[in-house]
């Protein structure tokens, strides 16, 4: 998993008994470590939520 040095970048964590990262960002690029399109309604939500900031 992503180890970051500067943890503004950090967008979201999962907790698999220890935190791991799951999204980042900086500006208007935006990483996630799983598949948010194979994760039904709340992966969906969370590409919509991508589309829509500004």
């Amino acid at each position: 998993h992503a180890v970051l040095d500067d943890d503004s970048n950090l967008s979201a964590v999962v907790d698999y008994g220890i935190d791991l990262t799951a999204a980042v960002s900086k500006d208007n690029v935006f990483a996630t470590q799983f598949h948010p399109e194979k994760s039904g309604v709340p992966g969906l939500k969370i590409l919509k939520n991508f589309v829509n900031l500004e």
